[in-house]
């Protein structure tokens, strides 16, 4: 029996009986064991499948050197504060043209999409009615007041006639309520005429405000007046409103953050276009609403920016502005003066249900979490309010590789590529 080759099936499990018998008996003088059987048993090839076996389990069981991770030194750093909201541009004038009497439009006297002064003229009216209008209540006035002269001078006559006996009273007093009668006939005739010229007036239709002018609503050859609606509507350029909703909790933090640093004054407002370029004016805060949106649960900001004409780009109709009314734009906060923060890059960040937290490598080169409470932050520095302190040092690279507890190998990290015009980091 003993010199019967061993089958296959007894040559395939050898291994792993073998494996197993020296997970059981403990791995203490295993590998002698290992030998000594090797030596008795009844083939060369099992005796191979017992070695080979033993290299391996060896080889598996056999402890690795700590793992190589990069850390930095966490220190403090100069970030600009940011929030950002959504909002939108909204001219600071706005007028609405529409026609203040009835007549026929003669001319329109713009070009569409141009941009305008104040008191230029914009439409003309049909002016032969108003003009004779106006003539015919200037008449009037001059008849009523021939007749206030006449009045003056009887009633002057019978005061002097009232010192002798041919004079009376009664006629004093008839003469006297003439000449005041005439007198107030001459105001309401002078009202008239004052009347008639601010229709006339009202003909000529300018421009009451700087701006840009938009499409002409009607034509030359038609009839306009008040019913008519609006015409044109004309839209201050230069500066413009930026208006933004903000949530009660984000207006109290922002209220908490900048009231003590000189309110307004503290921030700095941005805008980036619809396009993703960042406006290269600043603007700054000067209204809080004070009332707060019921259904949205925001308040309302406002802020004033400049818009002046892009330099070397114009259109037949005037310069060119960056910023037109009611446009979506994204709007920061930013704070007039960056604060001392202390900087974690954002690849040291992990998370869990529990909180964020980062791995520090302890004295004795071990990797132990930390929890920490992160504030404001941009895409790759974090901005740790608790938990760390100046000086740890933290993982970086190799994360997945760290246990908590676990002595690593540690060495300085790799440092980022450099973007161009980096600078202080701003938060977000």
């Amino acid at each position: 029996m003993l010199n019967q080759p061993p089958s296959r099936r007894s040559i395939r499990a050898a291994p792993f009986l073998l494996a197993a018998w020296l997970w059981l008996d403990g791995l203490a003088g295993a590998k002698a064991r290992f030998r000594r059987l090797a030596r008795f048993a009844p083939s060369a090839a099992i005796a191979s499948l017992l070695l080979l076996s033993t290299s391996i389990v060896f080889a598996q069981v056999a402890p690795g050197a700590p793992p190589a991770v990069g850390v930095v030194r966490i220190e403090r750093r100069p970030i600009t504060e940011t929030n950002e909201f959504i909002g939108r541009i909204q001219a600071i004038n706005r007028v609405d043209i529409v026609a203040r009497v009835t007549a026929f439009l003669e001319k329109v006297d713009f070009k569409d999409g141009a941009e305008v002064k104040q008191g230029q003229v914009l439409y003309k009216l049909e002016r032969g009615p108003f003009e004779a209008d106006l003539e015919a209540k200037k008449a009037v006035a001059a008849q009523i007041e021939a007749q206030l002269e006449n009045a003056n001078i009887s009633l002057e006559r019978a005061q002097k006639l009232l010192t002798t006996q041919a004079g009376a009273q009664a006629t004093v007093d008839a003469t006297l309520a003439t000449q005041r009668s005439f007198a107030a006939q001459l105001l309401g005739a002078k009202a008239n005429v004052k009347q008639s010229q601010i229709n006339l007036d009202y003909t000529i239709i300018n421009s009451p405000i700087d701006g840009k002018i938009g499409r002409t609503a009607v034509t030359p050859g038609n009839v306009v007046g008040p019913s008519s609606g609006v015409l044109v509507t004309v839209v201050g350029q230069d500066p413009m409103y930026v208006v933004f909703p903000v949530s009660v909790r984000a207006e109290l933090g922002l209220r908490e953050r900048y009231a003590g640093k000189g309110g307004f004054n503290a921030v700095v407002v941005r805008i980036k276009l619809p396009d993703g370029r960042l406006y290269d004016q600043a603007g700054k805060l000067d209204f809080v609403d004070n009332t707060v949106q019921a259904s949205t649960d925001t308040i309302l900001l406002r802020a004033v920016i400049p818009n002046p004409p892009l330099a070397a780009r114009a259109t037949s109709g005037g310069a060119l502005r960056e910023l037109a009314d009611a446009e979506f734009v994204s709007v920061s906060l930013e704070g007039v003066k960056p604060i001392e923060i202390l900087a974690v890059p954002r690849a040291a960040i992990l998370s869990d249900q529990r909180s964020d937290y980062v791995y520090v490598v302890d004295r004795d080169n071990k990797a132990q979490r930390q929890d920490v409470t992160l504030g404001q932050s941009t895409p790759t520095t974090a901005a740790v309010e608790s938990g760390l302190k100046e000086g740890d040092m933290v993982v970086v690279e190799g994360l997945q590789r760290v246990r908590p507890g676990q002595p690593v190998s540690a060495g300085p990290a790799t440092p980022p590529p450099m973007r161009a015009g980096a600078g202080p980091g701003s938060s977000r």
